[in-house]
């Protein structure tokens, strides 16, 4: 059986040509089992773009949700 982050970085890597598209790009961080709280760290412009929070809430986080049930929610960290 696949670790969950093994699962989560194998979505990732769906989602990484898109943001690459636009210099930027997604890893993982880390997921805290008690909260169900993931936490990946944007690249390249990502870091800076205004639009990160939308790219984070309205891709991202419902695309992965959508797909392992484990996650509650999906955060961005530095």
């Amino acid at each position: 059986m696949q670790s969950l982050e093994n699962i989560v970085v194998e979505h990732l890597q769906t989602l990484r040509p898109y943001l690459q598209e636009d210099e930027g790009d997604i890893e993982f961080v880390k997921y805290e089992d008690e909260t169900s709280v993931l936490e990946v760290r944007f690249l390249g412009n990502c870091k800076t773009c205004p639009l990160s929070v939308m790219t984070l809430r309205a891709g991202i986080e419902r695309y992965l949700l959508s797909r392992i049930p484990e996650i509650r929610r999906v955060e961005s960290v530095q």
